[in-house]
């Protein structure tokens, strides 16, 4: 079993940076992606940014050039650098790893961390 802890949501105005990050733990061989996705009331979960193992890094375009993901490898931890925040940026974000337990395949989520911009 793979566990994720998220942290670093909160209340930020317009403009301002969080930064939040997820650690794994648990049982596994090897963490191919992490990323971060994000959901609305209402709406559909999307995808924010991922990163592989190989720091290949993928945006959603209504966030490309404002945020940043990284990743420690050796600490089987995503973080993601939110700048320049909007009010549509509001969410809950969910932090997701995707990897092997010596074998079989494995996806996994976080709880969950809020994020509020206000305007």
């Amino acid at each position: 079993q793979v566990q994720l802890v998220e942290s670093g949501g909160g209340l930020v105005q317009a403009g301002g940076s969080l930064r939040l990050s997820c650690a794994a733990s648990g049982s596994f061989s090897s963490i191919t992606a992490m990323g971060w996705y994000r959901q609305t009331p209402g709406e559909e979960r999307e995808l924010v940014a991922t990163i592989t193992s190989g720091v290949n890094t993928r945006y959603a375009d209504s966030v490309k050039g404002r945020f940043t993901i990284s990743r420690d490898n050796a600490k089987n931890t995503v973080y993601l650098q939110m700048d320049s925040l909007k009010p549509e940026d509001t969410a809950v974000y969910y932090c997701n790893a995707a990897g092997r337990r010596w074998g079989p395949t494995f996806t996994s989520w976080g709880q969950g961390t809020q994020v509020t911009v206000s305007s």
